[in-house]
Parts: C-alpha cells; structure tokens; sequence
C-alpha cells in the first residue's frame, strides 16, 4: 500500500489520527474496490434511465449523464433541476444492481469496528441501496447510521449545503473527524470545513471521472491511499495512544 502523508507528518511515521473521534466513511468505490462492476451497472442503468427519458439513443444519454454529473453533483440531481423526474423512481431503476460481484470484507469489518468513536456513512446513493451493499460486504454492523441522498434533501456532495445538514444531523465536531472518500472534488468541501481528509485511490486501470494517479494530491488531501483496509490497519488511534500512557 502507498499511504501519502501530509507535510505535517514525516514520511516513515504511522499515520495519526489520534485526534479522531468520528469516522465518516463514502461509499461507493471507498468500502469496496474500484474495479468492481457495482458503479458500471450503476452507470449503465442511469444512462438507460436517460435514454429513455430524452428519447434518444445510449451514447447521447451517457453524454447528458456525464455533464449533469459534472454540473449538478449528480445525474439526478441534473435531472430533477431539467427534467423534474420522480426521484424514488430513478433511485429505484438505476439502484437495482446485482451485488454479488462483491466479496464480503470481514477484515474491513473488524478494522472498522476497531476504530474508537461514531461510524457513519454519507453517501450521494440510496439508502437501500447501502443497505444492500453493506449487506454484502458483511458490515453493516459496525456503522451507527447511514446519511442518503434523501436525508441530504436531495443536495448531493461535494455541495456545502448536503453537507452541513450532514454535519447538523450528527453534531459533527468536524476537526475530530475523518472523511474517506474516492472523490476529490468531495474532499475539498470536507476540508474546507475541518476534516481530516482521506483519499481512496482507484485501482489503476479503473476508468474514473477524476484522476488520481501516482502518489501527488493536492493540499485538501491530507492523506491518500490504495486500499482502506490496509490504512485502517496502519493507523494510530486514540485507543493506541491509550494503550501507551
């Protein structure tokens, strides 16, 4: 695993967190890997949901997807603003994937539990759909609540206000809290608000909206890394730091 520090830590230290109390974990290409087929049916689902509502043919819907992605946070969130679709129906259609393709994470599982402190996911997805996927992975347990679009009212990241009414939700004391995410765009609305920010790298040949190539970040990334299980197990936390007083 590369684990890129922040330039307040020296290279060859263990990465602490020690001042965390809250971890705040993305889902979608940030519990599971990258190159999983779970977002390409996803994708190709939205793009069918497009398709059909614009009448036209799939390489024009995926087209208008991809921009409404790039213009409002999300593809429905594009759509609801252009189209004023039935947001339970889109949800619905493009969150009926197969999740079986995923293993199940029993060691991400114990090193999420291991972790001192509030457990909660904030995702631009459904919560059934979470549900399913954590479901999946066997680790549904460890997390105190699961934040969706919907609670979010609709405003999906990386949008200030989603994230304040996640923050207001859980009384996120935000400078003893973690953002994981897969999004750098994501973590640049965490940061701005005092998180400690946490990049999970795509796997290299995975084709993704942002690039996140070789070991550089940018400075609203205090660290990033190639799989969050074996972060998890690097760390120090506040339970290591009591163990050595």
């Amino acid at each position: 695993m590369s684990t890129t520090p922040t330039s307040r830590q020296a290279p060859s230290s263990t990465p602490d967190l020690t001042h965390i109390t809250h971890w705040v974990f993305d889902l979608d290409h940030t519990l599971y890997p990258s190159d999983s087929s779970v977002m390409v049916q996803i994708e190709q689902r939205m793009t069918e949901y497009v398709a059909r509502l614009l009448d036209v043919d799939m390489e024009a819907a995926a087209q208008a997807r991809e921009q409404y992605w790039k213009d409002y946070g999300t593809t429905l969130n594009g759509l609801m603003t252009n189209h004023g679709v039935d947001r339970q129906d889109f949800l619905d259609f493009v969150h009926d994937i197969d999740a079986s393709v995923l293993d199940p994470a029993p060691l991400l599982g114990q090193r999420i539990s291991a972790l001192p402190g509030r457990k909660i996911i904030y995702t631009n997805g459904s919560l059934g759909h979470a549900e399913n996927i954590l479901d999946r992975l066997g680790i549904t347990e460890h997390f105190e609540d699961i934040f969706d679009v919907a609670a979010a009212d609709f405003i999906p990241k990386p949008h200030r206000e989603g994230f304040d009414r996640f923050q207001s939700r859980f009384g996120l004391p935000t400078v003893e809290s973690v953002m994981f995410e897969d999004s750098l765009r994501n973590l640049k609305t965490a940061h701005e608000m005092g998180f400690t920010t946490v990049l999970v790298r795509a796997k290299e040949g995975t084709l993704v909206r942002e690039s996140h190539a070789g070991d550089e970040h940018p400075e609203h990334v205090h660290f990033a890394v190639d799989c969050l299980t074996t972060f998890l197990g690097d760390i120090k936390t506040a339970e290591h730091k009591k163990d050595e007083e």
